[in-house]
């Protein structure tokens, strides 16, 4: 299976490479055999569609051009020269006037948006050229050319996905590839309070975010990341399983023979999914409180003689959250194990009798690895999520307790997720941020990745025997 991986991959790569050097061929060998309407189509986009009678292909090519230039000589050019300094101009005062200087987070965001601009041109350009070699080659072959009419009537018919994907497509790189692309730029600034544009410059430092993340000494935060990444591994296995079993179990408990009321105990599990998340964990917050409902009832009753510290002490704080989990995520086990639970065989649990097996036996033998198969890639979502479960750590803890040995503001309780909410919201620590923002895509795509590859239902696909 390993070795199968492997070479998928290679052949991955090779393939990409083998495209790459088509596409190079490709536009080498257009040049070399086209006419001149196809040559003076490199420079002048739609130049060769147009005098072909291609009029909608041709104008639209030649638009996107125009576009191309005129965005980026009215806008883009004036962000994309100083992308390698990110100003240098400083912002300050003359008398009572403020003269404004650079903006860097205007620089880095429309430089980087110019340099989308660019790459899309090219693909354009690409386009271009690909078009002008079908046209030709259909000429030559003594075909004719599709009419203006069939070619805008093909974009509601044959290319209707193409008009259908043109806006989301846009949209997605608008608002979701550029700000990641952006993000992970200014991990490699020094943008933060300190630097605050349009007041004050921030400037590109390299690695020296990432150097100061694990570094161990001086003002490096190496073991509050530790500290925090082992905080989050544990508390997402713990998150995890702790309710798929739980969870598991309760669902077994009502789906027994004998079990009365069971659409009730359903029915209750599902008014509870119903009440708002965030509202069930502030009540709870304020339930555990120093003063809250549970240290008032557990001392006026006198079991206890001062309070619990159920949110200030750090082990205690850590145990609770993850009960507290287990109390609002069991719901949600139970009615999927239900659903799974009878679609088991019952043939397979009759043979087991037959056979002698016990209900523990039956278990471990037909429902465990029966759900894990079901449910390995639930698993792994929920794992994932739960890496990234801002919800419950922050109305709960907001991260508390606080430690001195802990840099950033960091609390004992915080995720990766929610220090760096933290660090962005409260300190506008943006650089850093920026960093662990990364750092979170490397968790858990890593462990996607390599859970993924491990899960029977990937290595079966024929199905559970």
């Amino acid at each position: 299976m390993a070795q199968s991986a492997d070479s998928n991959k290679k052949n991955a790569i090779a393939n990409f490479f083998k495209a790459l050097g088509n596409g190079f061929k490709e536009i080498g060998t257009t040049f070399v055999e086209g006419d001149f309407k196809t040559k003076i189509s490199f420079l002048i986009f739609g130049f060769g569609p147009l005098l072909r009678g291609q009029i909608l292909i041709g104008a639209a090519l030649l638009a996107l051009e125009v576009l191309f230039f005129w965005f980026m000589a009215g806008f883009g050019w004036k962000y994309l020269s100083k992308i390698g300094t990110l100003g240098t101009v400083a912002t300050k005062k003359v008398g009572r006037k403020t003269v404004y200087g650079d903006n860097s987070f205007l620089i880095l965001l429309f430089g980087v948006l110019a340099l989308f601009a660019v790459l899309a041109f090219v693909v354009i350009w690409y386009i271009n050229i690909r078009e002008n070699r079908k046209e030709e080659l259909l000429l030559k072959s003594g075909k004719k050319l599709p009419t203006n009419n069939e070619v805008f009537m093909s974009l509601f018919d044959k290319n209707f996905h193409k008009t259908l994907l043109a806006l989301p497509v846009t949209g997605i790189f608008v608002f979701t590839v550029l700000p990641i692309v952006f993000m992970i730029l200014v991990a490699f600034t020094n943008y933060d309070k300190n630097h605050q544009s349009p007041s004050n410059l921030f400037t590109w430092v390299g690695l020296e975010n990432f150097k100061n993340l694990v570094s161990f000494s001086g003002a490096g935060i190496g073991s509050t990341f530790t500290h925090v990444l082992l905080w989050t591994l544990v508390w997402a296995f713990l998150a995890t399983f702790t309710n798929y079993f739980l969870g598991l179990g309760v669902a077994m408990l009502i789906n027994k023979k004998g079990i009365k009321f069971k659409k009730l105990w359903r029915t209750i599990l599902v008014m509870t999914i119903a009440v708002p998340q965030f509202v069930s964990l502030l009540y709870v917050m304020k339930m555990f409180a120093n003063d809250g409902l549970i240290n008032g009832y557990l001392i006026k009753w006198g079991l206890i003689k001062t309070y619990i510290p159920f949110w200030t002490d750090p082990v205690l704080a850590r145990i609770t959250v993850v009960v507290v989990n287990i109390w609002i995520g069991i719901p949600y086990m139970v009615l999927i194990a239900t659903g799974l639970l009878m679609n088991i065989p019952e043939d397979l649990y009759e043979s087991a009798r037959i056979d002698g097996a016990n209900p523990w036996q039956m278990f471990k033998s037909i429902t465990l690895p029966y759900m894990l198969f079901v449910t390995g890639p639930f698993l792994l979502t929920q794992y994932t999520g739960n890496l990234n479960n801002f919800n419950v750590i922050y109305l709960l803890t907001q991260g508390k307790p606080q430690s001195v040995n802990l840099a950033e503001k960091a609390g004992n309780t915080d995720l990766l997720i929610t220090w760096l909410y933290k660090m962005t919201v409260n300190d506008t620590n943006y650089r850093m941020a920026a960093v662990l923002g990364i750092m979170v895509f490397v968790v858990t795509a890593v462990i996607s990745l390599v859970v993924y590859n491990m899960l029977p239902s990937v290595k079966d696909e024929e199905g559970f025997q």
